[in-house]
Order: structure tokens, then sequence, then C-alpha cells
């Protein structure tokens, strides 16, 4: 499993935009049971495939989910999800080592 690196306070903006929603935490925690395809996920959540791809897409530019295609046994393409590991600790003193990378506008 590929590991998620954050290394920018950029990184970190994007994660806590990528988790500011709660489907998407829900998201998380489907596949952090296993992996998924798109079409078994959609129904877990039992949202729509467009509104899950929405979802999914935000996950993917935090880098927290990463995605690869695979054939069935009848030759259909299935698109798999699953969720990098991470270990992230939320610390004031983290926080402030952010603060001090964002420029004052």
């Amino acid at each position: 499993m590929e590991s998620l690196i954050l290394s920018s306070h950029e990184d970190y903006t994007r994660l806590f935009d990528a988790l500011s929603h709660p489907m998407r935490i829900k998201v998380v925690g489907v596949l952090s049971e296993k992996r998924r395809y798109v079409s078994e996920l959609a129904k877990i959540m039992n949202m729509s495939r467009p509104l899950l791809y929405m979802h999914l897409k935000k996950l993917e530019e935090a880098a927290i989910v990463t995605w690869s295609y695979e054939i069935s046994e009848t030759g259909k393409s299935m698109k798999y999800y699953e969720i990098k590991d991470f270990d992230i600790h939320l610390t004031p003193e983290l926080l402030t080592e952010l603060s001090k990378m964002i420029p004052i506008l």
C-alpha cells in the first residue's frame, strides 16, 4: 500500500479540505476496510456514480486515495479505489510550523 506524504502547507490544506465533508470521511472509512470498485462503492455509499466521482476526485487531489483499472473475468474494465496509508497527528505544534510556511498577504 502506498503511503501519503505531506511536506507542505498546501498538502495539508488539500487534506483538510478533502476531509471537510462527511461523505468523504465516510468514503475513507469504507475504503479503509478494503479496496472497492466504483459501482460497489456507489452502492455502499447509496449515491450516484457521478456524485461519488466528485468526492473521489477531491480525495485524489489530496492524495488520500489511489486507483487502478483491472479487467474482470467477463472482460469488463473495473476501476478500483483504495486509500493510501497515513498516520497524521494534528497538534498545535504542527499547525504552528505550517503557519510559518504560509505567506502573509
